[in-house]
């Protein structure tokens, strides 16, 4: 019998349907390829590891997975005793399974310790309950996977009383050391989850912890009693019933379809999975509930439709977009820029044409353009931000901007990669530096600075902070500089908006322009191919080795062509990117420690520079991750010069 486990009660929360795809081999699962969700996986792994040390000289319960009698028997063993600290103890009742993370037992009273790699703010009041009572969002499956746990450990030993808590990063403190986040290795190979190798022993050795403990049996009991449902329809016991025999008989309970659900459906294939055979939970639902037919899986489809919530399109049954009007769009006009609802109605409008043409508000673009001064410049940041941190006196979560890329457009149309930072030094906070190196790349003229959306400006603003926090002797002018190229963010104390302050160039095409081949993504990496697809002159320009064009580069040789074709489809430039370690040796290969095979998104990069501090890493294999990561943050600027220059050559010329 296939036991209900917390994770797949976490998964039933989030649609019941997918209990019936998710232990099936056949099916897509995207979430597994996820480079971010990868990450913050790793780093929950090592916060564990830290987390153990809260309870020093634990008992694991070391099993596989799936050996619950095993697990379950070797927990009530240790249970018998008085006193006794345990990791991942095993309970089992009726069907249900549980392993928690901790679990402390003094007499008949036990903690029963959830760990989080999430961070939290201890002053805050109104931290998992709003102002007016219910479980805020960010907070719900947390809490709900921990009433859960405790539900069936209650029901397995009910003459124990169990408390719950939460261990979670703590915004408030420190780390006393550098390297905390270096002392618990992700293995290269093995469970992550049971072989972090730990290069300590007590909490005593990194001066203190940046975790803290918090009550929230309160709110376990109130969700276990029903006081704070999930579902509308459903207790929580209700919940657990109806999930165990889904689950557990192999069945589809055809739970309704929701629009905010299926969109983010990680059962859904893409065109890579489809041609590999896999199949997809998406269309499974979606045949059986609207009658859809294999060609209505290859429309343009209401998910589609860029910030769209599809208010009652799923009760109506009008799910394709060639079934949606202007009444469900809800058009409201903003004068001199696109609104969310214009844009909306544009993606629309053009897929029911099956018009690939660009949409563009020429004049207001124009205007726009024509404020901007040359020489303009394009910047982008690469940045870690990580539960357990890498430097001495920095917090959890708090950010590290690790990287910048700036290329240079000329008036006379050259193009320089004018400079660049990266900081591959294990054990250094890097941002003052960055800052620094950022000062002496934009202050030689008062050209306008593109970003492409607020992620660079954020970093701004979280840099001035940490300055106003230091002792660094320049921090004065720093902070000045930092303000004269960006906007105070909403949670600032202060407020400004500089002279140079960045315009975001992501901004600029949702308020100016729509091109179809985008399917409504607003991303770089979206917005990029589609331009190089729809533009005659960065086709023109770009099917000639950069050498020949006069775009500088650091990082690429004069011989790299950035546009290449198969067939009418356009490659995007982010696949062109060379893998790492593409031409070393197998007995080289066995020597990395990174376990890295590219760098192509923000999620690899962050990976990669918390590779970089292992302190034991092989220079040549530093080396090879940071070409990559030079590489990775060129392109991206380059591919805002390429939109520029197609704005300006193709739609204002």
């Amino acid at each position: 019998m296939k036991p209900l486990t917390k994770s797949r009660f976490k998964l039933g929360l989030e649609c019941p349907n997918k209990l019936y795809f998710t232990s099936k081999k056949e099916y897509a699962n995207k979430s597994m390829d996820d480079s971010f969700l990868q990450a913050l996986a790793k780093g929950g792994f090592q916060v564990e590891a830290l987390a153990r040390l809260h309870y020093p000289k634990g008992v694991f319960i070391d099993t596989e997975n799936q050996e619950y009698d095993l697990a379950t028997n070797l927990t009530q063993e240790q249970l018998k005793k008085d006193t006794v600290s345990i990791y991942e103890a095993a309970f089992e009742h009726n069907g249900l399974f549980i392993r928690t993370d901790i679990l402390s037992k003094k007499g008949n009273h036990i903690k029963l310790i959830e760990v989080k790699a999430k961070s939290f703010d201890p002053n805050d009041e109104f931290l998992f309950l709003g102002k007016r009572g219910g479980i805020n969002s960010g907070w719900k499956s947390y809490l709900f996977d921990l009433a859960f746990q405790k539900y069936v450990a209650q029901k397995a030993y009910p003459q124990f009383a169990f408390v719950a808590y939460l261990l979670m990063a703590d915004k408030t403190k420190t780390a006393k050391v550098d390297g905390l986040n270096q002392l618990f290795r992700i293995p290269k190979e093995g469970n992550p989850r049971t072989d972090v190798l730990s290069s300590i022993g007590s909490l005593e050795e990194i001066g203190a912890s940046v975790l803290s403990e918090i009550n929230v049996d309160a709110i376990i009991d109130k969700i276990i009693a029903n006081e704070y449902p999930y579902f509308d329809n459903l207790t929580f016991q209700e919940s657990i019933n109806l999930f165990m025999a889904s689950y557990q008989n192999d069945e589809y309970l055809n739970w309704p379809t929701h629009f905010g659900a299926c969109k983010g459906c990680e059962f859904k294939t893409t065109t890579e999975q489809e041609m590999e055979g896999f199949k997809s939970g998406f269309q499974y639902c979606f045949e059986k509930q609207h009658a859809w037919k294999s060609s209505d899986f290859h429309k343009p489809s209401a998910f589609e439709i860029w910030n769209f919530r599809g208010k009652n399109l799923v009760e109506e049954n009008r799910l394709l977009m060639e079934e949606v009007t202007e009444e469900n769009i809800n058009i409201k006009p903003e004068a001199g820029r696109l609104s969310a609802s214009e844009r909306q109605w544009i993606q629309v409008d053009k897929a029911q044409q099956n018009d690939n043409s660009i949409y563009v508000l020429k004049e207001e673009l124009k205007q726009e353009m024509d404020t901007w001064k040359f020489p303009l410049h394009f910047i982008d940041f690469e940045t870690s931000t990580v539960a357990l941190p890498f430097t001495k006196g920095r917090r959890p979560y708090e950010q590290v901007a690790f990287q910048f890329s700036h290329h240079q457009l000329n008036e006379d149309g050259s193009v320089e990669h004018r400079s660049e930072y990266i900081n591959n030094t294990p054990g250094e906070f890097p941002n003052f530096e960055f800052a620094r190196a950022l000062q002496r790349s934009l202050s030689k003229d008062q050209g306008t600075i593109f970003r492409f959306a607020a992620h660079e400006n954020t970093i701004v603003n979280a840099i001035i902070a940490q300055l106003q926090e230091s002792n660094e002797t320049d921090a004065k002018d720093l902070i000045s500089f930092l303000k004269t190229i960006s906007t105070a963010t909403k949670d600032n104390v202060d407020e400004w908006t500089g002279n140079r302050s960045m315009v975001d160039l992501n901004k600029v095409i949702k308020d100016y322009y729509y091109n179809p081949l985008t399917k409504g993504s607003n991303s770089i990496k979206a917005v990029l191919p589609a331009g190089l697809h729809s533009s005659p002159y960065l086709q023109k320009k770009y099917a000639q080795p950069i050498g020949k064009i006069n775009v500088g580069s650091t990082n690429f040789d004069k011989n790299q062509v950035w546009l290449e074709k198969k067939g009418d489809t356009v490659t995007n430039p982010y696949k062109m990117l060379p893998p790492l370690f593409d031409e070393w040796s197998m007995l080289d290969l066995d020597d990395t420690i990174s376990e890295l095979d590219g760098i192509a998104d923000g999620g690899a990069a962050l990976t990669a520079y918390a590779k970089l501090q292992y302190v034991d890493m092989e220079q040549k294999e530093r080396d090879e991750i940071t070409s990559a990561l030079l590489k990775y943050c060129e392109l991206d600027t380059l591919a805002m010069v390429m939109i520029y220059e197609h704005f300006r050559h193709d739609i204002i010329k």
